[in-house]
């Protein structure tokens, strides 16, 4: 096209002969110029966008070794513990627990067991502590704790909480806890999560929270709810009417271990002995009040 076009003006026209032969070397190099230009704009735009393809695949790639890489250390660092290792643990733990834990007089167990035969004093958290794991419990949730026995990842371990019933174990390997709970729980409101990397630490949240737990599994032995002692700090977090109601359960139990009428038996005492100033013409020494 261009060889014919060139021809056309060399044949009919004086383009290349003419008196204006440096205008015509000067339109042709205009045209030239801008058309290289727009050539060598494209090119190089053209070669950027190749320039950051190639850019983001690089970080793609050092993105993904990265994570590989990450992923290959962590497997690494899952080493099993040797029964020896984790016999040291479980003392430590135990010690540690011990020590923040105020030592029960002799006199206080044989009190128990007359008041309360086959019940246990709780721990300090108002739980119990047993061979495979611990619990503590406030008013509104519950808190166990199981020791593992090697540096474990979420992956390894099997937890299924349901609202009256609780298993825990390790990947193919027997059940530490497959046993009804023994009061339901509010299964969207539990969790469990691993901590420092040798305690499986699970959380339930109370149906009812205004019952202190006596045990935690049904197989589990009882504590004496009757030496529960919640913290004063506790009972400020709660709503007025939470802690009003909390309080007066409180005072009822404190109540009932002297031997002394409870709040509503106290209410109906003073109701009945106002109702007998009222009225003297009667007679209430031969009635019997229960």
């Amino acid at each position: 096209m261009k060889e014919v076009f060139k021809s056309f003006l060399c044949r009919k026209t004086d383009f290349y002969t003419g008196a204006g032969i440096q205008a015509a070397e000067k339109l042709v190099m205009e045209k030239f110029n801008k058309y290289k230009k727009q050539a060598d704009e494209e090119t190089a735009k053209k070669k950027a966008e190749l320039e950051e393809r190639e850019r983001k695949a690089k970080e793609r790639r050092e993105k993904e070794q990265a994570e590989l890489a990450a992923a290959a250390d962590a497997d690494a660092k899952i080493r099993e513990i040797t029964d020896e290792e984790a016999a040291v643990i479980q003392q430590q733990q135990q010690k540690q627990k011990e020590e923040q834990e105020p030592k029960a007089e002799t006199t206080d167990a044989k009190d128990d067991e007359e008041e309360e035969p086959g019940k246990i004093k709780p721990n300090a958290g108002n739980g119990c502590d047993l061979p495979n794991y611990c619990w503590t419990q406030t008013l509104s949730d519950i808190e166990v704790r199981i020791p593992l026995k090697a540096s474990l990842r979420s992956r390894d371990l099997v937890v299924n909480i349901q609202k009256n019933h609780l298993l825990m174990s390790v990947k193919n390997q027997p059940a530490i806890i497959d046993q009804q709970l023994q009061h339901d729980i509010k299964i969207e409101e539990s969790t469990w999560l691993i901590e420092d990397k040798t305690t499986l630490l699970i959380t339930l949240e109370k149906v009812n929270k205004m019952e202190w737990w006596s045990r935690l599994l049904v197989s589990d032995p009882e504590i004496s709810t009757k030496k529960i002692n919640p913290e004063p700090s506790k009972l400020s977090d709660l709503d007025g009417e939470t802690r009003g109601l909390v309080e007066k359960m409180m005072y009822d139990q404190r109540q009932k271990e002297m031997g002394l009428p409870t709040s509503e038996e106290q209410k109906k005492q003073d109701m009945l002995q106002k109702f007998m100033q009222q009225h003297p013409e009667m007679d209430f020494s031969k009635c019997k009040f229960s």
